[in-house]
């Protein structure tokens, strides 16, 4: 038997997983992050977890009777846009950026200047722009290697960097379709000897090198494999790998994702594709979500209140919920105002009108990957904390007219897990 081991670096802790090339599940484990200053993130402690988390799966491997010899492939996910700067010999030299961290208006100021008129490395939160501020920081000059978070462990297993896939590159601006990075990046400040050889999703990369699998009791003949980013491999979790096949995450925000035999993007309204295999995998991700529900009502609040709407009948209420001014898909607009008024006197009705609300975003972001040469999907799988709300699904099948249910095995280490046996590209 052959076993492939899947490890997400997600934004609570380290989740990994054992599957073999069916898709059956063996063994998983998840380790919360250490708490840490978010803004002098250490990325050593994250490789720390992994081997914790390594060695809790491989306990309970063993609990099955399977013994850790089995496992002979290896990925690895990470949050999409979390860097840091690494040595010769690994050892990071400024703390680390995560995905979420943003401000960066000089730096965001200098890629506009430079970047194509229209750009998913633009934005003072894009990844480009944090990794421009981290040059700045390291004062001495000492950096070999601009790591995404799951380079920087899958560097520790090859106890060597450099690598990359296309999926965790894309937003640093690496051009997927010419496999090259584009000369404008390097007027921006961006220095080319930091920036890592790029792979499809799925290339073998290396041998597991010894000293790690003796610290960790994994063989050491097990094939590493370029990952992907957190979400998706929360995609390759649940959906079947084929045409059309759509995942909307109903989690604090509201991310939507299309496999496509075209690449499909407009960055002006925030659309852009990931390279999957001979797929491109289409989307976005809108501002609303769980996050503007958590604002007006409480879990119990959700729950109760849900039981209570009809979902066959319409609150006649027209919101854009959103947090604050801002909106990233199917509408790209910064300046983009929160629109929850008038709220009714009923919490039933203003809880109505805000699924209905973003039903309707959904739909619209489904619309825009169709009207671009997509397809839209006659079947969606939903994942995330609203993936439980059946009421809400109710709602969103009427409104986009489609079927719809939630995901299983929706957590992105069982995605990872099936990447060496998805794509295996030597």
């Amino acid at each position: 038997m052959t076993l492939s081991l899947g490890i997400d670096i997600g934004t609570s802790g380290v989740k990994t997983a054992t599957l073999n090339a069916k898709g059956e599940i063996f063994s998983t484990s998840n380790i919360t992050h250490v708490n840490q200053n978010t803004d002098k993130i250490n990325p050593s402690i994250w490789w720390e977890t992994v081997k914790h988390a390594i060695k809790l799966n491989l306990v309970n491997l063993k609990n099955k009777g399977i013994h850790s010899s089995e496992i002979k492939k290896l990925a690895v996910d990470g949050t999409s846009g979390t860097i840091l700067l690494a040595n010769e010999r690994l050892k990071p030299v400024t703390r680390a950026l995560m995905y979420n961290s943003s401000g960066f208006i000089k730096e965001a100021k200098v890629i506009e200047k430079y970047s194509p008129e229209q750009h998913i490395a633009k934005g003072q939160n894009s990844t480009l722009a944090r990794a421009l501020k981290l040059i700045q920081e390291d004062k001495k000059g000492e950096a070999k290697f601009l790591m995404h978070q799951a380079d920087f462990i899958v560097a520790n297993f090859l106890k060597k960097g450099g690598f990359s896939d296309h999926n965790n590159t894309l937003k640093l601006g690496y051009d997927i379709e010419n496999n090259y990075w584009p000369k404008w990046i390097f007027k921006t400040g961006m220095k080319k000897i930091l920036l890592p050889k790029v792979f499809p999703v799925g290339t073998k990369l290396g041998i597991l090198n010894e000293t790690v699998a003796v610290e960790l009791g994994l063989d050491k003949n097990i094939s590493i494999y370029a990952g992907t980013t957190d979400s998706n491999a929360g995609f390759l979790s649940c959906a079947n790998f084929e045409e059309g096949s759509a995942v909307t995450s109903l989690g604090s925000t509201l991310a939507i994702k299309v496999l496509s035999k075209n690449k499909i993007e407009n960055p002006k309204i925030g659309l852009y594709s990931h390279k999957l295999g001979n797929y491109w995998l289409a989307g976005g991700a809108s501002n609303t979500g769980g996050d503007v529900l958590k604002k007006f009502f409480n879990e119990n609040q959700l729950i109760n209140l849900s039981k209570k709407i009809n979902a066959s009948c319409s609150s006649g209420l027209e919101y854009y919920p959103l947090l604050k001014m801002g909106e990233r898909f199917p509408i790209n607009d910064p300046n983009l105002k929160p629109c929850i008024t008038p709220r009714p006197q009923s919490d039933i009705l203003f809880l109505h009108g805000l699924f209905e609300s973003m039903a309707r975003i959904e739909k619209k972001s489904y619309e825009a990957i169709l009207k671009l040469g997509g397809i839209f999907p006659n079947h969606i799988l939903t994942v995330g904390g609203g993936a439980n709300n059946k009421v809400w699904e109710k709602i969103r099948t009427n409104i986009i007219k489609t079927k719809i249910s939630s995901g299983k095995n929706i957590e992105a280490a069982i995605g990872t897990a099936k990447i060496p046996f998805l794509f295996d590209i030597k």
